[in-house]
Parts: structure tokens; C-alpha cells; sequence
């Protein structure tokens, strides 16, 4: 209701969760005998509106002033903090019950960031606009990072079981404990003693809180090993294994825990811990892999010869691995990454530091020819290097991309459940280890080398307002590239983890011409399935995706009267970077279509003759070893974007490697232990409502968006929102202001420059995710459905690029 019952407020407070009392109607009328009917009415529909029961969540983590910490309530997670919590409590007394009324006066603390906002405006002066910076700005906006591949399988499962135990100590200080969780050989237990204990200490324990169901002689003190230490609260929480030995009391203390947990896990329940943070994760991972806008190549190794080998691909990076293709679409990634380039790379990784390369592509007479230099190597020349720029940014395929090297660590590439030893037998194929066929061939693999396409229009300008008049051609020549005599052979592996193609492709050349409005485009077949063709184009074309275009087949209708393929209608899903390649499927409108007929006849008649386009089919889980060491090794954060009522929400940070420059200065910015501040991304106004309406706008299979940010941080500033300042590339018009803001923020402090990717997200594999959320689920079936509600509200994907490195130069360059 939009009524305002302000003044009505005791009245709410006294009948709040009384509505189904049978003498609420007495009392209520005779405590508003002189309130007017139709206020009565509303009062009496407010009153049941607020008793009305609620299943929402609340999350308040960046909407109020204070820290917010996991609340559990009738089998539901909330996140308050403490004045939410207490306000929270005491409703809940009231109400009886959890309503919409204790919901919104949760929502409504006088320390949420609205409640603030609005009381400042309505105290400022009516003839004075109100800025809602100043009134108040968000200045954390925390996150929590999930590392991929880091999947711990415990070896047995954990109990949460709290029982008195004593614990000696190098056999003189004995402490009175509690237990939080045990498993046959280990547990963990508080201990309020905050004087030295180390890890690898050994230290003996006796189960007291046993001794009447186990019987424990006076001497039968168990030794067990520190593992792992945490501080919590001013307590120590201690991970500790038992040391086996051959003596009858441990193997009897074995059997009798075994059967013990057998018994009562479902009772005392299992410590999910481990699998729940495993499984947000590894979903996490789903969301952001398919989606990736880097192109990881792996290096093989052959006679001291570093070349690549393997090229991962999905959806997001197809133009720039296609973009190194010559015009018989072999590859040529040899051009990129030279055996002295990857030298350079190897010296480089040694510091983290990448390696910026400057292409462009050069047709002639129907032949592509690339030329490539990177920084080290024009840096050599100043006066060259301004005249290479101003002259590759001036050709029509000018690329700036981003080197950078990652070693290649064979035992990442299984990526085990987090089951203890309760994995069915059903499942077991999806938990396999890696052949020895695969680990074979992941042995010559020593190197990955991560490819970022790193162009944008405002540095192509800039380059191209570099004079390149008079340019050495002898030099120019030096960095162009030789055309092979063989086919260079690069192979690609798919990135995706579910495959998304309904139909096989078969590769197959045919003449093709494309019609749209009277433009004629000439071409031929490189791929097709019984629903699409992949085409590529003898000249760029205008086509756009969403396109209706009719397809004519001139070769294959010789060879066919039955159907005619002289004007076939497919829909453009697809076109590459450079307008030549093009994705085709069926248009229907309303009768069956002859494309889709005719190469139905042509696969069945054919099967033993077509060559399916289906590499994963030669070396089977060599893609998913190469994704999983990818996935692990990756160090490009990724920003997971949820759903959150109607707006959207972005708390999680994921990659394989949070130790880049960046994420350290958001670790910094943070007001909370073991989270990042995202508030240079996130703290610029306009940034979440443009992805917003992008996102309205946006299908899954669309390529990435871009948004650059330019980012100055001053250590010296304590206030997060003044030591940080974020500008949008689009509100810098001008050279002069980003050299200026570039100059002030080098000045003063730290400068970065990101590069934003945002993409829808596509639906996740649940195959895979399922064995750990039914585990999850038979132990906690609340936590299991919450869960699973976070992985489907995953709308979007943000990657986010560091380009700092090429925006300082050609900063340096301007200058």
C-alpha cells in the first residue's frame, strides 16, 4: 500500500501478529472508534498484510553501515548485521511467526544506507537540490574470492559432533575442551588458550564425552598431530589428525567411530563446509569459462623447439583465434608467438609481467600476410616504433594484444568432487582420473601462453594520430612474417562444458553464394549440419546477426533434381571480425524447410564418406584436462553477476590466481578481513546501471560488451571514496583529459586502466554439479535449495583486463 501509516504506528505495534486472535476485532474497534471507516478499513488490511507470512531472504551485506554476518533462522540463511539481527529478534517475538512485517522492519534499520539517504533529504533545504554523493556514498562494496581447482577431497567425512574431551600439551598443560566436528582419524576442537601450539605439534586427547558409550581405560590417551590452526573470536580452533599405530586400543577406537558416524551422521549431520564452498565454486567456474575473451594456447615442446599446439575456444574468443588465420583458414599462430617471443615471454613470467604485440594484416593479390613487433622489440627503435604504430593502426585489421606466459601443472588437470568416499557408482565416470594417453600428451605441454585482445577505439585512435610519414620499409619488412610451405597445424579444443551443438557438423567445401536485397556474396561451404552451414566469403560483407538471407548451392544442385537450392532461406546467427566468415541456420516460416532436407538426404546417404567436425572425438578427455589446467592456472578475475530481486548484485570475485596488482589494491580497500573491495569497478555511478540495461538487452549467445574504466588511487587518503577516483572512458573525450588524469593519478598514487568484458551467462551443466548438491542436500536439504537458487540467479559475466601496461605507454608515447 502507498498509504503513509505513520501516524497509526502504536496502533501497528500493539496488534502486530494478533490478527487471527479471536478478540482482535473487539479490541481493535474500540481502540479506533473515532478513526473514519475508510482509515479503519486500510488500517485493518495493514495490520493482516504485515501478519501475512514471508519467505524471503535478506541479504544486507553493502546496504548497511555495519558488518553483516550469516543469520540462520527456521532452515533459512539470512545475512544482518548486529542492529539487523536485534531488530530481527524482537519482531519476530511480536509477530509470532516470520511476516512481512519482521521482513520490513529489517529492511528498514536505522543504519541502512536508504533510511539514511532519505532522512538527509528530507532534512535539507527545500530550495537546495540534493546531491546524493555527499548526502551519502557507498564506499565498500565487498566479495569473496573462489578459486578454481583448489577442490580438496577429504578423505573421510566430518561430523559435527560437540563432546568434552581433555588435551595435553608436551604432556604439562592440560586444557578441558569442546569438539565442533570428528572423523574416524581426525577432529577439530576450540581451544580458549590462545598460548603457543604449532602445527605438526603432537598432543594427546582423551574423549570424556565418550567414556560411558566406549570404554576408555585411564591410560588409553590418544596421540594426534596439529594440523591446521585458525583464530576465531579469541579462541583457537584446532584441525588435528590421529596417529595410527598397531595397538588394539586405536584399531578398536577405529571400528567404534566408524560404526559411531555410520549411525548418527544423519542425526548430528555431516560438516558440508568443504563441499558447499567447492561446489559454489566449481559453478562459478561453469559460468565463467564458456564466457572467456582470453585465448589460452598451450606450447608443446618438440626437439627443443617451443610451438603451439593446443588452442582452447569458446564463443567469446572465436574472432581472435580466428583472426590468426590465413586466407585457407590454416593457422597462423606461429606469426604470434615465435620460438624468441615465447624466450621473452619465459623471462618475463618470472616477474608476472606481460608482453604487448602490435599486428596488422597485409592482403595482397588474394594472400594474407601478418606482421607483428612487441614493445621490447620497438622499444629498441623510438623514433621507428611512433612510425610502426601510426602505420599498422592506420590498416583495417590492427590488433594490440596481450602476452602472457603460465606454466603448465599436470596435477591440475583432474578436478575431483569433494565426496569423502561416498561417491556413488553412477557417478563415478564423471569423477575419472586422466588417461595415460592424455597425460602423455599433457607432458610436452610445458607452457601456456594467454592470449587478451586489448584493442579498443580509443587507443586505435591515438596510434593512428602518429605520424608514420617517410617509414622505413627495410625495417617495416623485418617484422613481416614468411608464409609457411606446409600448413601450420594448431589444434582447437573446445572451452565448453556443456556442448551446445544439437546437430554433428561435417566439414565439407562447396561453392555458396549468399542473396540479401539484390547484394550478391560469393563464397564456399567450410562446415555444415542437417540445421546451418558455416560460410566463408570471398570479400567482407554488411551482413549483421538476425539477417535473412537466401542461400543458393550452384554445385551441389547439379548433382540433385529433387530439391531446389537456388534460394534457400537461413537466418544470420553469426559473423566473424572481419565480415568474411558467416553462421547460418534454417529460417522457417511455415512449411518444412528444403535446406534442412536436402542435407538430411546428403548425411545419411554419406556418413561413411563426411569427416565430422569433432575434434574432442580423436584424443576423449583431453579437453576437459586442458580446461581444468587452464581454469586453475588463469589469473583474469571474473566478477559473477546475480540476480537479486530486480536489480542485480555482484559479490563474487573467481579465478584460478587472485594475485594480480589490482586485486591486491582492492584487498587493500577492503574494511573486512579475507574480502575485496570492488568499489573501483563498482563505485562509479553509471557503471551497474549500464549493465543493467545491457544485460535487458543482451542473449547468451552474443559476443562480449565492452566498458573501459580509468581508475587513481591515493594510498595517502584513509576515506575509500575520496582516495579513489573512476572515470569512464566515454567521460574522458578528449587525449588531453586522459593524459591528464593519467599524469595527476601517477602523481599521486596508483593508476590502473581496465577493460570490462561483460556477457550474458548460459545455463550451467547440472550433470556435473548434481553429485555434490544431492550430497549437500541429504544432509541439509535447506542449504541444498539455497544453492541451487544461487547458481540459477547467475545472469552475467564481467571479466575484468588489466591494460594498465598498454594505456602507460602509449600514454609515454603522447606525451
Amino acid at each position: 500500500m502507498n498509504k503513509d501509516f505513520s501516524k497509526f504506528q502504536n496502533i501497528i505495534n500493539e496488534f502486530s501478529g494478533q490478527v487471527l486472535n479471536s478478540d482482535f476485532e473487539a479490541r481493535f474497534n474500540a481502540v479506533t472508534k473515532d478513526t473514519p471507516k475508510t482509515e479503519r478499513f486500510l488500517l485493518k488490511m495493514e495490520l493482516k498484510r504485515l501478519a501475512a507470512p514471508c519467505s524471503r531472504l535478506i541479504d544486507l551485506r553493502g546496504y548497511v553501515d555495519g558488518e553483516c554476518k550469516t543469520f540462520e533462522h527456521e532452515d533459512r540463511i539470512h545475512f544482518l548485521d548486529n542492529v539487523a539481527s536485534s531488530v530481527f529478534t524482537e519482531a519476530f517475538s511480536r509477530y509470532g511467526a516470520y511476516t512481512v512485517g519482521v521482513y520490513e522492519e529489517v529492511m528498514n534499520t536505522e543504519n541502512n544506507f536508504r533510511v539514511i539517504y532519505q532522512k538527509e533529504k528530507t532534512k535539507a533545504p527545500k530550495s537546495q537540490s540534493v546531491d546524493t554523493n555527499k548526502i551519502f556514498e557507498k564506499s565498500q562494496f565487498p566479495a569473496q574470492f573462489h578459486r578454481f581447482g583448489a577442490y580438496y577431497d577429504r578423505a573421510e567425512e566430518r561430523m559435527n559432533f560437540v563432546i568434552p574431551i581433555k588435551v595435553s600439551v608436551d604432556k604439562q598443560r592440560v586444557f578441558e575442551c569442546l569438539t565442533s566436528d570428528i572423523s574416524v582419524h581426525g577432529c577439530k576442537f576450540k581451544l580458549n588458550d590462545l598460548s603457543t601450539i604449532e602445527v605438526g605439534q603432537q598432543i594427546t586427547l582423551r574423549f570424556t564425552g565418550l567414556e560411558e558409550q566406549y570404554q576408555l581405560t585411564d591410560d588409553s590417551d590418544i596421540i594426534y598431530e596439529v594440523k591446521d590452526l585458525t583464530l576465531l573470536d579469541n579462541m583457537q580452533l584446532v584441525g588435528a589428525k590421529r596417529i595410527t599405530n598397531d595397538s588394539l586400543e586405536t584399531e578398536n577406537l577405529t571400528k567404534y567411530l566408524i560404526n559411531f558416524i555410520r549411525t548418527n551422521k544423519r542425526r548430528y549431520k555431516i560438516n558440508l563446509d568443504n563441499t558447499i564452498r567447492a561446489l559454489q565454486t566449481r559453478s562459478f567456474e561453469q559460468f565463467v569459462l564458456p564466457k572467456s575473451n582470453e585465448l589460452p594456447i598451450f606450447i608443446e615442446k618438440n626437439t627443443n623447439m617451443l610451438t603451439p599446439k593446443y588452442a582452447l575456444t569458446c564463443n567469446n574468443n572465436q574472432d581472435l583465434y580466428q583472426y590468426w588465420q590465413d586466407e585457407k583458414r590454416y593457422s597462423t599462430l606461429y606469426c604470434l608467438l615465435s620460438a624468441e617471443r615465447i624466450v621473452r615471454l619465459k623471462k618475463l613470467a618470472t616477474t608476472k609481467k606481460s608482453l604487448l604485440v602490435f599486428s596488422f594484416i597485409h592482403r595482397s593479390q588474394g594472400k594474407l600476410y601478418f606482421y607483428t613487433a612487441d614493445e621490447i622489440q620497438l622499444s629498441e627503435d623510438p623514433e621507428f616504433m611512433q612510425q610502426f604504430l601510426g602505420f599498422a593502426s592506420s590498416k583495417e585489421h590492427f590488433l594490440v594484444t596481450q602476452l602472457s606466459l603460465l606454466d603448465v601443472e599436470p596435477e591440475r588437470a583432474e578436478s575431483h568432487f569433494t565426496l569423502a568416499n561416498s561417491i556413488t557408482k553412477q557417478n563415478e565416470y564423471l569423477n575419472a582420473p586422466v588417461s595415460e594417453d592424455i597425460k602423455a600428451l599433457i607432458d610436452k605441454t610445458p607452457y601456456i601462453v594467454v592470449l587478451s585482445d586489448v584493442t579498443h577505439a580509443d587507443s586505435t585512435k591515438a596510434y593512428q594520430s602518429l605520424s608514420y610519414e617517410g617509414i622505413n620499409t627495410v625495417k617495416l619488412k623485418r617484422f613481416g612474417h614468411k608464409r609457411l610451405s606446409k600448413p601450420f597445424s594448431v589444434d582447437e579444443v573446445g572451452i565448453n562444458y556443456r556442448n551446445k551443438r544439437q546437430e554433428l557438423r561435417f566439414t565439407y567445401k562447396t561453392p555458396a553464394n549468399i542473396t540479401i536485397e539484390g547484394d550478391v556474396f560469393q563464397g564456399e561451404s567450410i562446415d555444415f549440419s542437417t540445421s546451418g552451414l558455416k560460410i566463408e566469403l570471398d570479400k567482407s560483407t554488411h551482413l549483421i546477426v538476425g539477417d535473412i538471407v537466401s542461400l543458393a548451392l550452384p554445385k551441389m544442385q547439379k548433382i540433385t533434381s529433387t530439391f531446389d537450392l537456388t534460394s534457400l532461406p537461413y537466418e544470420v546467427m553469426r559473423v566473424n571480425r572481419a565480415k568474411t566468415i558467416v553462421n547460418l541456420r534454417v529460417f522457417v516460416e511455415k512449411h518444412q524447410h528444403i535446406g534442412r532436407k536436402f542435407f538430411k538426404a546428403l548425411i545419411d546417404k554419406n556418413r561413411d564418406k563426411l569427416t565430422s567436425d569433432e575434434y574432442a572425438m580423436a584424443s576423449p578427455g583431453l579437453a576437459k584436462a586442458l580446461r581444468n589446467i587452464y581454469s586453475a592456472s588463469s589469473n583474469i578475475p571474473a566478477l559473477v553477476l546475480q540476480t537479486s530481486g530486480s536489480r542485480y548484485k555482484s559479490d563474487v570475485i573467481a579465478s584460478g590466481d587472485a594475485s594480480g596488482k589490482l586485486m591486491a589494491e582492492m584487498a587493500q580497500l577492503s574494511d573486512r578481513k579475507s574480502y575485496y573491495n570492488l568499489y573501483p569497478i563498482l563505485g562509479h555511478a553509471d557503471f551497474m546501471s549500464s549493465v543493467t540495461a545491457k544485460f535487458k538487452k543482451m542473449q547468451h549467445s552474443d559476443t562480449a560488451s565492452v566498458k573501459v574504466l580509468y581508475i587513481a588511487i591515493d594510498p595517502s587518503i584513509d576515506a575509500v571514496e575520496k582516495a579513489v577516483k573512476i572515470k569512464l572512458s566515454s567521460e574522458l573525450t578528449t587525449e588531453a583529459l586522459k593524459q591528464a588524469f593519467i599524469h595527476q593519478a601517477l602523481k599521486k598514487g596508483q593508476f590502473f586502466c581496465v577493460m570490462i568484458k561483460l556477457s550474458r551467462a548460459a545455463e550451467p551443466d547440472m550433470s556435473h554439479l548434481h553429485p555434490e548438491l544431492s550430497y549437500i542436500s541429504g544432509y541439509a536439504i535447506h542449504r541444498g535449495k539455497q544453492i541451487e537458487q544461487e547458481i540459477w540467479s547467475v545472469t552475467g559475466i564481467a571479466q575484468v583486463f588489466d591494460i594498465t601496461q598498454e594505456v602507460v605507454l602509449r600514454y609515454r608515447l603522447m606525451r
